[in-house]
């Protein structure tokens, strides 16, 4: 019972995290989605509210010319950007899987509205920087808006492409018979068909048994044979994923369906790593997306290997409190408890630049709870449609003419259904997510002098101490980036006008003074991480007198100094 009930205070004290009673600058409302350019015009209006803490860019251009803005978060008057451990936050990468840019959005909104307003959130501001891009995909997020389309389509930015290998670009996508903006399904009455309108709810087809005759085929998804090559739907606006483009394990389009030319072969994904790799101060990220409600960790795939113990001991101590934060979703790793992917984006986040990077697959299973995939769960979730949703997700089966097949039924699911929830249950996925994402933020590491110390010695020499502590979970530099020398290690320096250095090294057991002293270039006092919760003692011997700065710089971990005066 008692960690029962410290989980459910766990879960309350992000909730209760909430914009003050004077109201927000901004008026945005979470119970809607955004299409591309009203997305775009929220961000603006945050700029506008808050030009201090905020800059807007555009960090690329998709294929079709649309700017793939990126909202920088950094308080100017606490130290410099670069100097600062960093957050990356990117949403909508897949087309279809449009609450990614939301609950980005929200978490923007969320961090200015209460900057000065709430403790946490303003201590997390002044001392990090949270660089957001909402949607990575603009191109796929307008297509998916503006265009007929269903729940799974379209994943694919909008660069035209052959898929079917006949000479021809995106001839056959597919068609709104019924011109409802929505693609649904297609039956048609035959007497030797296999399927069947389910008696207890005619709008669910199930299988004939053996000995009945169904009455019904199944066409597939709405649309003509447009190139008359006799299939159906077979070649559709882009349709390559940007998900398998990145350049950690990637693998040719025969081995990863949708994997792209190669590496960074999209213009999208492209500036993104452009972005990333301009921004070494980045030490963590989170990436969107949909559906299922998990929580999930690389690697990708099994072939190469696990990750380094010390770094799974973090990645277990985030996404075991993130179930709790996320009631329902599931922390699991890609390859084993998923299926593999290679390409991925969080594996080249981690993998290639040391950042400790989760994708969260937004919206539980259904609606209801249950499943899409079998024919009793699809009662439940019509059920849920019927009285929550007061039927608007469900399209009734409708007879059209098609020109192959003649007449036909068209009906089912429409587009924002399934793997998007409902506009009044969208809020609090964008607040727990986002709470998530703050939770992960705030255990990026904290850097403080915990104790400073100068010895006289002989004549004009001293011998000086200096204890740097770590009071977050995350360390400076990942066990990947320090087993593959990934970016740079932390270093620390002594500096003065009249001080030379004689010697420098790290304290190896403070008990016993047992010092591990640099041979080169002892200048720059190299540690190659400072772990999560833990400590170094850094120790010179120097020659002088007077005042003296201690600098501990790590690329990711933060910046401090520390004045010091030798007498």
């Amino acid at each position: 019972m008692k960690k029962r009930m410290m989980a459910l205070a766990f879960v309350v004290a992000f909730v209760v995290i909430s914009v003050a009673d004077d109201g927000p600058k901004v008026n945005l409302s979470f119970n809607r989605y955004y299409d591309t350019e009203e997305l775009y015009d929220a961000l603006k209006r945050l700029n506008e509210a808050f030009p201090k803490l905020t800059e807007l860019e555009s960090a690329a251009k998709s294929y079709q010319g649309r700017d793939i803005w990126l909202m920088t978060v950094n308080n100017p008057d606490t130290g410099q950007e670069m100097r600062k451990p960093a957050f990356f936050i990117e949403g909508n990468i897949h087309g279809n899987e449009i609450q990614g840019s939301e609950v980005c959005l929200y978490t923007l909104w969320f961090l200015l509205e209460n900057y000065g307003k709430n403790e946490r959130i303003t201590k997390l501001v002044d001392r990090a920087v949270f660089y957001v891009a909402p949607t990575v995909n603009p191109d796929g997020r307008a297509f998916f808006f503006n265009e007929p389309n269903n729940p799974s389509s379209s994943r694919s930015s909008q660069k035209p492409r052959d898929d079917d290998h006949d000479g021809l670009i995106d001839e056959d996508g597919y068609d709104d018979l019924d011109g409802d903006g929505n693609i649904t399904s297609m039956r048609k009455k035959d007497p030797a068909g296999r399927w069947k309108a389910d008696p207890a709810d005619p709008r669910v087809m199930v299988r004939a048994e053996a000995d009945e005759t169904g009455g019904y085929i199944m066409l597939g998804m709405e649309g003509i044979d447009n190139d008359n090559d006799g299939v159906i739907n077979e070649d559709q606006p882009g349709y390559y994923d940007m998900n398998r483009n990145y350049g950690f394990n990637w693998q040719p389009e025969y081995v990863q369906s949708g994997a792209g030319e190669y590496p960074f072969s999209h213009l999208e994904t492209n500036g993104m790593k452009e972005f990333l790799v301009a921004h070494p101060n980045i030490i963590a990220a989170q990436s969107y997306h949909n559906f299922g409600g998990m929580i999930l960790v690389g690697p990708g795939s099994k072939d190469k290997g696990a990750y380094p113990f010390g770094d799974i001991q973090v990645y277990d101590y985030l996404g075991k409190r993130g179930e709790k934060i996320l009631p329902g979703y599931r922390y699991i790793v890609i390859w084993k408890d998923l299926y593999t992917v290679y390409g991925g984006s969080i594996d080249y986040f981690y993998r290639l630049l040391g950042i400790y990077s989760f994708t969260n697959e937004l919206n539980l299973s259904a609606e209801s709870g249950r499943s899409w995939s079998e024919e009793e769960d699809a009662k439940e979730n019509l059920k849920f449609d019927d009285h929550l949703r007061m039927g608007d997700g469900f399209n009734e089966w409708t007879t059209v003419n098609h020109p192959t097949y003649g007449e036909i039924e068209v009906g089912g699911w429409t587009k924002f259904t399934q793997r998007i929830p409902p506009p009044w249950k969208l809020e609090e996925t964008c607040h727990r997510n986002a709470a998530f994402t703050i939770f992960h933020a705030e255990n990026m590491p904290l850097l403080r002098f915990r104790a400073v110390k100068v010895e006289k010695l002989e004549g004009d020499l001293f011998k000086v101490s200096a204890t740097v502590v770590n009071e977050k979970p995350i360390p400076t530099r990942s066990a990947q980036a320090v087993q593959n020398k990934l970016g740079l290690p932390d270093f620390a320096r002594l500096k003065g006008e009249d001080v030379e250095i004689v010697a420098a090294g790290i304290v190896r057991d403070k008990y016993r003074d047992l010092v591990d002293h640099q041979k080169n270039d002892i200048s720059d006092l190299r540690v190659q991480s400072l772990r999560g919760m833990g400590e170094v003692i850094l120790q010179w011997i120097v020659r002088g007198n007077g005042k003296a700065k201690i600098i501990y710089d790590s690329q990711k971990g933060g910046f401090i100094e520390k004045e010091i005066e030798l007498r």
